[in-house]
């Protein structure tokens, strides 16, 4: 039993699954129906307006209804898309036991505990037949699938087979009069619209159920006497002749059978019981195939899928769905061919000429279970052989070799060779692997089936897959590893969930492994990509030719690109099983083994490609050409940095000016402002604006919102006076008393200023004003008015005149940032155009009056304002610029550029040179380096690569002191910035001035030493937390450092492993100090203490704390082993020597251990530097790449705790820290 999906819930008495979509009905003794989404394994729906338990419950094959009958003994028919009962049919006496509507006509069969049986008529809403004649509980009714027959089964020990053509006929208007007469005759005089046919006597118990066959004569009910019977009836049209008998009875269970059916698409009937399992019989050989059991609960119902292979059952606490026999077929692609196992046969495919041909039948063994079709097939091209695997005999192999000439016939039987095994696959040309699970080795055979070779896996295993010539893929619980049958080495493991399914690349380079919810994209050495999670199943996938992995799920084929990026191609009706991909063509294989090519638009994911692979050229052209968009199309691009592209897609005016603003692209931004011409959107154009410092459209922006403040605060730090003085005035017009006091104070006009206050009655302040300016004429005109009430002034204060900063740019637009320009920038500008006209547009271009200007291409810094990007500026000239994209702006109120006549006076700067910083970075391949030039990135990169550093969180500040220690800076002018300049190593006056020397650098070899020394001092004096922070501080600093010949760089390397040493030892002694309860642990930790390579005083100390420690907790054998090793080190104290002399006549005398210790000083060790564990030789580890400090082989892929910066066991090339190694 394949079991698809459970629920947990009151006992389930009706079932019923919906024949389109994914599902089904549940009708509980609780009184509740719930409708389950199996496939998602979600509750969409429960309905409970029944009062008592719901017995029958039934979907209609094509309205959205359903039906459900209760103890309640109503009927009621429900729409589920409306969320309710629709309305109630009335007319049953007791419990009704099922209900079903008819396929045909509008009609529901009811069976109740009131011995009757009705047929009502659900768009009339009324009973339109009442079948009376059992004697007892009808226990169920149904119709039959095609006939005019209605089955019913009873406690009275009967089933009955009803004949309704004759209600068939009366539904039907008759044509003629003398019909309709006779119709209303038998109305009056109680015509029978049913008639009993059969009458199936032979349970000696009650019948619990009884079902019709889809397309035989056959009926099969169940029954409280433990037995189920197949009756077969003759003569189903005809009323002459009719008979019906019982053909065979199947004996099993052990308690009352509750339902029966026959399977919809195999030859088989399925049963439930009471004795709480389910029962599999052959139709035709009448023998039990399976039993399934549960351990508490009694079966109750059974409900099969009217299309698909599927099958519910209701039990005490809930149901399950399931399915007998797996629909997936076996099969192996090779090159342009597949092959793949179809009814039995070996079949050959062509992708080519999409040929199929059968080759050779597969003998199957006459099976007494289920499920024992094919499972995997392996396929060796070169010796034609062909391994098919199933499940018989709990795992068995057979292996063909296919005749060249029978491609042609395909009907000889061919006798295969046969052996047992977990799984089987072609590991070389004319080897294959068998996994032996007893004994969890691999056998290697030869085409003979003879055993070769035998491996023995290092973990338990349960399947093999293929992975190269001479590996194996295998799969243990809660891992994959690939397993080198020639070297019986283990090349790489993999943590997984179940791994169903493995499919490599073409190239072998990459393997994704298919679980029942999951994808893992892996390298060949299983080495981690991505992980991608689907809440339905995943059944199958495949690569197609750019490395992008095509798979399927139960409902759709989606992509997943190699950074773990996906989505969905389309959808699919019916689940189908990707073999091949050729272009765009996907070809699989479907449940009925048949070969389907599907053609998909691969577009979105082509395009997603090239953006991750950075092929622009490529993107360029999709663009152009394709029809490409859609919100996720462009939040994709937003997620992934490429605003600027998301803007070709978009219409929407509001979207359009977001990622205008994202993409700093000003321009557009104004065009969609004017169109959507809402407060907040001119609001934030003019924040983008200025930080762009385009100070013509940020005063644009206020001048549409009417933002005075703003405006007025504008043209103060650009030094528009004149337009300062009429925002003056337009604040008194709008009397705006503060507004006009702002600006006054702006502009520096102190009568003014005097005016406003008289003006508001502040005349104590504008004395004061007057008075501090010097203004006397007005200090007397204000004190007569002031009679008396003269403000004192402080005196002896020199005052000053208040006057706003000269702004250092007048008008026009702010020096621009360098932005280097986008790689989309100008070829999406053109999207329609020729690649030719750009170059005639350039050339047709004005570039001003007589200005002489050098190379135009080598403007390095854009701080120019006539050779600005015309596009930067919103203003309609018709010079042209630089001839980009013209910017629509409303004619009259946006401000206009300066004249060419004022352009042509302007000052051109020369031509910067390259910054120093670039040439730093351009020379160097020195992580340093790369920091004082403030090239953050490539330094870390840089540290990646040579030392596995990817931890840089330590280095933050110590990169922030390398960039600021190499350079200077210079203060020009008050409002002007400061001037940056780079400070170069070993510099002289006598230097060129053309050729820059490396930066200078503040960490020095000398400092480290200095560092160490402090370090011994603090461990000497027991300092350990202040020690450790030096030996880190020194571990941090050296991956910075930079030294001149190859004897400092050999110093260096020899400094790294002194630290680490410290390192390791110190944290092991912390922890040690922290663990007070557990004294086994630290006699461990004291005494790897002393294996660290310490100098000679601190091993001392060490081993005299390992001894004291361990002779204090009775080890007296171990204390005795430190008190010798301290002696050979002919320690300069006498109390050291005396203790130690004391310890060992001691353990003379006492030799023994009072606790068993991790720790074996005959054998000799490493200690992890993370579990602080000793690793014996032998003993496999890993190392940080950085430090070298070793790890025991789980910590693969964390960061290394000594150091805190590398991964350890990642791969890096060392250490580089002088020119000369370079050299």
């Amino acid at each position: 039993m394949l079991t698809k999906f459970e629920t947990k819930s009151n006992r389930v008495k009706g079932l019923s699954f919906h024949s389109k979509r994914p599902w089904i009905l549940a009708s509980l003794h609780s009184g509740v129906i719930q409708l389950w989404d199996y496939r998602m394994g979600t509750l969409i729906d429960r309905f409970d307006e029944h009062d008592g338990p719901v017995r029958g419950v039934h979907f209609h094959q094509s309205q959205p209804l359903f039906v459900s009958g209760g103890d309640d003994y109503k009927i009621k028919v429900w729409n589920y898309k409306l969320h309710r009962c629709l309305f109630t049919l009335l007319g049953h006496l007791d419990y009704i036991r099922t209900v079903q509507f008819h396929h045909e006509n509008p009609w529901i069969v009811s069976a109740s505990d009131d011995q009757t049986i009705r047929i009502w008529n659900w768009q009339s809403r009324t009973c339109i037949s009442v079948l009376t004649g059992h004697n007892h509980y009808v226990m169920c009714a149904l119709f039959h699938p095609k006939e005019d027959l209605v089955v019913s089964a009873s406690l009275d020990q009967t089933v009955r087979v009803w004949d309704i053509g004759a209600l068939k006929k009366k539904t039907v208007s008759p044509a003629d009069d003398i019909l309709r007469l006779s119709q209303m005759n038998t109305d009056f005089f109680g015509g029978v619209d049913a008639v009993v046919k059969y009458v199936l006597e032979g349970h000696d118990r009650g019948v619990n159920w009884a079902s019709f066959h889809p397309t035989l004569p056959l009926i099969v009910s169940g029954a409280d006497d433990r037995q189920v019977k197949i009756w077969r009836m003759n003569g189903m049209v005809s009323l002459q002749d009719t008979k019906a008998w019982e053909v065979d009875t199947l004996r099993g269970h052990m308690n009352n059978v509750s339902c029966v059916l026959f399977h919809a698409r195999q030859d088989i009937i399925v049963s439930n019981s009471e004795d709480k399992s389910i029962r599999v019989w052959d139709a035709t050989k009448r023998t039990g195939l399976q039993t399934f059991r549960r351990e508490h609960d009694r079966f109750w119902i059974l409900g099969c899928h009217p299309e698909m292979n599927l099958l519910a059952a209701g039990h005490d606490s809930g149901m399950i769905v399931f399915k007998l026999e797996r629909e997936r077929p076996a099969f192996s692609v090779s090159g342009d061919s597949l092959y793949f196992i179809k009814d039995r046969f070996l079949r050959f495919y062509e992708y080519s000429t999409q040929k199929d041909t059968q080759i050779l039948p597969i003998r199957r063994p006459g099976s007494t279970t289920l499920n024992q079709g094919p499972r995997t097939l392996s396929y060796s091209p070169t010796e034609n052989a062909i391994l098919i695997c199933s499940e018989v005999d709990g795992g068995s192999y057979e292996l063909y070799i296919v005749p060249k000439d029978s491609f042609s016939r395909g009907d000889t039987v061919q006798e295969a060779k046969r052996g047992v095994g977990g799984s089987a696959v072609f590991v070389a040309r004319n080897r294959f692997a068998v996994l032996e699970k007893s004994t969890n080795q691999v056998l290697v055979k030869n085409l003979k089936n003879e055993i070769v070779k035998k491996s023995a896996l290092p973990v338990v295993t349960d399947a093999i897959f293929y992975a190269g010539t001479g590996n194996l893929l295998c799969r243990a619980e809660d891992r994959v590893f690939i397993f080198d049958l020639q070297q019986r080495l283990v090349l790489g493991d993999l943590q997984t969930s179940f791994v169903r399914y493995v499919v490599w690349s073409n190239d072998m380079e990459s393997v994704a492994l298919l679980s029942k919810h999951s994808i893992i994209i892996a390298d060949k050495k299983l080495a981690h990509r991505c992980t991608l999670h689907e809440t339905i199943r995943v059944k199958s996938g495949s690569w197609d030719d750019n490395g992008v992995f095509i798979y399927t799920t139960l409902t759709h084929i989606k992509y997943c690109l190699p950074n773990g990026d996906s989505g969905i191609i389309r959808t699919l009706d019916v689940p189908v099983y990707i073999t091949k991909i050729f272009g765009n063509t996907i070809f699989c294989l479907d449940r009925d083994g048949k070969n389907r090519p599907i053609v998909i638009d691969s577009t979105e994911y082509i395009f997603k490609l090239s953006l991750l692979k950075k092929r622009y050229d490529h993107v360029m052209s999709m663009i152009r050409n394709s029809e490409l968009c859609g919100q996720a199309m462009i939040a994709y691009l937003q997620q992934k940095g490429f605003p600027e592209v998301a803007l070709h897609f978009v219409k929407d005016e509001r979207t359009r000016f977001n990622l205008a603003l994202e993409s700093g692209n000003i321009q557009i931004a104004v065009a969609s402002a004017k169109e959507i011409d809402e407060k907040d959107h001119w609001y934030r154009l003019g924040v983008e604006a200025l930080r762009q410092g385009n100070s013509g459209i940020v005063e644009y922006a206020y001048q549409r919102t009417k933002n005075f403040e703003r405006l007025s605060f504008l043209y103060l730090i650009t030094g528009n006076l004149d337009k300062l003085s009429k925002m003056m005035k337009i604040a008194e017009v709008k009397n705006d008393v503060m507004g006009q006091f702002h600006n006054a104070l702006y502009l520096g006009d102190v009568q003014e200023r005097i005016k406003i206050l008289i003006n508001a009655g502040h005349l104590p302040l504008a004395y004061a004003t007057a008075q501090t300016h010097g203004l006397t004429d007005i200090v007397e005109e204000l004190a007569v008015k002031l009679e008396g009430n003269v403000p004192s002034l402080p005196s002896g204060r020199s005052s000053q005149l208040l006057m706003p900063p000269t702004p250092v740019l007048c008008g026009g637009d702010w020096p621009l940032l360098r932005v280097m320009k986008g790689i989309f920038e100008g070829g999406l500008d053109n999207v329609g155009r020729g690649g030719n006209e750009e170059y005639e547009d350039a050339a047709d271009a004005d570039w001003g009056d007589g200005l002489e200007i050098g190379d135009e291409d080598n403007i390095q810094n854009g701080d120019v304002t006539v050779v600005l990007d015309d596009d930067e500026a919103p203003e309609e000239n018709e010079e042209g610029g630089w001839g980009l994209e013209d910017l629509i702006l409303p004619d009259i109120e946006t401000p206009k550029a300066a004249s060419s006549a004022t352009r042509s006076s302007v000052f051109v700067a020369p031509t910067a040179g390259m910054p120093v910083s670039q040439i730093w970075v351009q020379k160097s391949s020195l992580a340093a380096e790369h920091a004082a030039a403030g090239n953050f990135d490539t330094a870390m990169r840089l540290l990646s690569r040579q030392l596995g550093i990817k931890n840089f969180t330590p280095l933050k500040s110590l990169f922030l002191d390398l960039h600021m220690g190499s350079h200077t800076f210079l203060r020009a002018f008050s409002s002007a910035p400061l001037i940056s300049l780079a400070i170069e190593r070993g510099w002289s006056e006598s230097a060129s001035p053309n050729v820059r020397a490396p930066p200078a650098l503040v960490f020095n070899f000398s400092q480290l030493e200095e560092k160490l020394k402090a370090g011994y001092k603090a461990t000497t004096t027991g300092k350990f937390t202040e020690a450790l922070r030096l030996f880190l501080g020194i571990l941090h600093t050296i991956p910075l450092i930079v030294v001149e010949s190859r004897r400092e760089v050999d110093e260096v390397k020899e400094l790294i492993i002194i630290v680490k040493e410290y390192v390791l030892g110190l944290q092991m002694e912390l922890k040690r100090r922290e663990l007070k309860d557990n004294p086994i642990r630290q006699q461990e930790l004291a005494a790897y203490f002393t294996h660290c390579n310490l100098q000679l005083p601190h091993l001392r100390l060490a081993l005299m704390n390992a001894m004291t420690v361990c002779y204090k907790a009775g080890n007296l054998i171990t204390a005795s082993n430190f008190a010798r090793r301290l002696l050979e080190t002919n320690p300069t104290a006498e109390n050291q020597t005396k203790t130690a002399r004391s310890v060992m006549q001691a353990a003379e005398r006492n030799m023994k251990d009072s606790t068993q210790l991790n720790y074996d000083f005959r054998n000799p060790f490493v200690v992890c530097g993370a579990t602080y564990v000793p690793i014996y030789r032998g003993q496999k580890d890993v190392l940080c790449p950085y430090c070298s400090s070793h790890f025991v082989v789980s910590q693969e892929g964390q960061l290394c705790t000594v150091c805190d910066l590398a991964v350890v066991g990642s791969d890096a090339s060392g250490l580089l820290c002088s020119p000369a190694q370079i050299r």
